[in-house]
């Protein structure tokens, strides 16, 4: 494909992001954006940089301008504030999107995930005024923009979800439906190759992710990378014990 039409199908393909307007039509129109572009947030050290150099838009550009001056605020120190730091997020409800962004600004790797693949709940937030201003200068009106407009102070949860989920893709997240959260284990001992060399396992937290729906290798895939750094090879499975880091 030329150069001219891959950024085209590119420009199309981000267009159908911005407008999407469910769980799935969101991942589904992101999943097909980075094909088009050839990449992936997991095999990225930092996916937002490489988006951005590849989707060059005017459209884009707007939103990579507001980004940018988000990311330069002295707190992220460079992006690089929790650089060796892991985060999974269970739940990607308003506040656990939100969470997974700041994670991500300050540099960690972050994983969401969610027990259900769709938005449904339409309660209207009344926002405060500092978390309006905190969701445009991410952006917020580029997805929706009739957020905050005027003197409206408020937003359905299911689009203030949309909104924040698309930050959340755009700046490398990880988000993973159909997954659900079972137990947290705490660490302990566990013994390794050699008689009596033993190795600190971390905090591990047990998923359930359905087999028609999401093969558990998946999900472990990519949050062993972030533990270890290797691959992860295996059969699916109904449930499965997903290994952090101790603090």
């Amino acid at each position: 494909m030329a150069i001219g039409d891959q950024s085209a199908e590119a420009s199309a393909l981000y267009d159908q992001f911005v407008a999407a307007g469910t769980c799935q039509a969101i991942l589904t129109s992101f999943q097909h954006l980075c094909d088009s572009l050839d990449i992936h947030p997991t095999d990225e050290e930092w996916f937002y940089q490489t988006l951005k150099s590849k989707l060059t838009n005017w459209k884009a550009n707007s939103l990579w301008t507001r980004l940018d001056k988000r990311f330069n605020h002295r707190e992220y120190a460079g992006h690089k504030a929790c650089a060796t730091t892991r985060v999974l997020v269970i739940g990607a409800g308003p506040c656990g999107l939100r969470a997974a962004i700041e994670c991500k600004l300050l540099g960690a790797r972050v994983v969401v995930v969610e027990k259900r693949d769709r938005f449904s709940r339409n309660n209207v937030l009344h926002l405060w005024p500092f978390v309006i201003h905190d969701l445009k200068s991410l952006g917020a009106k580029v997805f929706y923009p009739k957020f905050c407009a005027g003197s409206i102070d408020h937003i359905s949860i299911r689009q203030l979800q949309c909104v924040l989920m698309k930050i959340c893709l755009l700046l490398g997240v990880e988000i993973y439906t159909n997954v659900g959260y079972e137990d947290l284990q705490e660490p302990s001992p566990e013994v390794s190759g050699e008689p009596g060399n033993a190795e600190q396992r971390g905090w591990r937290a047990k998923v359930s992710p359905p087999d028609t729906q999401f093969p558990a290798t998946t999900l472990m895939c990519s949050l062993e990378r972030m533990v270890r750094g290797t691959h992860c090879r295996g059969s699916p499975a109904r449930s499965s014990e997903v290994n952090s880091p101790s603090p």
